[in-house]
């Protein structure tokens, strides 16, 4: 295997972390911010890229770095590693409500293509990427914009999703989904945008103007609360933003965030 092989555990139910071992000198890769918790002997160091080419050179590292800007992400990536003489864990937590994905890429031929906010960590040696949707309306109304992430590798990779997570093998069909809820498909699998159908329907129907359409043969991963639809309903019921105020029936109101600090 060209990539570290780790074990690891998933702890929790809606709110989870994974618990990565690693053996001395094995490392595990992250997104900036990720980590929850490490034992005595790991170390970590912010690096530019994923360390999948150590031999790169200084133009193919900004290269990396400038891919992980289109994708929202920050250019550096957290670099766990065990220095210690025995097995030590690091763990990683969930940004938001939801499930944590383990998905073993030497299963399941090697790559995987997910939203660009999925990935959570993966054993050193996976290549972290990006690959740019195919068709122009796919880009613009596709929820996710041109970029994808594409994990290419051998080795474990870990996503997040929000709320309940649905894994769907296609065998030549066509699924009809929501462009918010997809988590990752397989390269097998075709993305395409549609319009969600007649005029009336598509203003008044609630499942917004356009449909994504996952064709082929593969895997495709679906979440059941995508975290902008989160957002957009907390902040709908935000006060400070206009939104109306769900109290807990407290009779003193505004007052009552004035006593405790909150107004």
């Amino acid at each position: 295997m060209q990539s570290h092989e780790v074990d690891y555990e998933i702890f929790g139910d809606d709110m989870q972390i994974v618990e990565i071992s690693l053996d001395p000198g094995e490392t595990i890769v992250a997104e900036a911010g990720a980590m929850n918790y490490m034992e005595e002997g790991i170390t970590f160091e912010a690096l530019m890229g994923d360390g999948s080419q150590p031999n790169a050179g200084i133009l193919g590292k900004l290269l990396g770095a400038g891919k992980r800007v289109l994708t929202g992400e920050s250019i550096f990536m957290t670099h766990f590693t065990n220095q210690g003489r025995q097995k030590s864990r690091v763990s990683f937590a969930a940004p938001y409500p939801g499930k944590i994905i383990p998905y073993d890429l030497a299963q399941h031929g090697g790559e995987l293509l997910c939203q660009k906010d999925a990935f959570l960590c993966a054993a050193k040696g996976t290549e972290v990427g990006i690959a740019l949707t195919r068709r122009l309306g796919t880009g613009f109304f596709g929820g996710e914009g041109f970029i994808l992430q594409r994990l290419r590798g051998d080795g474990m990779v870990f996503l997040h999703a929000g709320g309940t997570v649905v894994e769907k093998e296609l065998h030549g069909e066509t699924l009809r989904v929501d462009t918010g809820c997809i988590v990752a498909f397989s390269p097998g699998i075709e993305y395409d945008i549609q319009a969600a159908g007649g005029l009336k329907s598509m203003f008044f129907g609630g499942e917004g103007l356009f449909l994504a359409t996952l064709r082929g043969t593969g895997k495709v991963m679906l979440q059941s609360l995508p975290f902008s639809r989160l957002a957009d309903r907390v902040l709908q019921h935000a006060p400070r933003a206009g939104g109306s105020r769900k109290g807990e029936g407290s009779i003193l109101g505004s007052i009552g965030d004035l006593l405790d600090g909150d107004g």
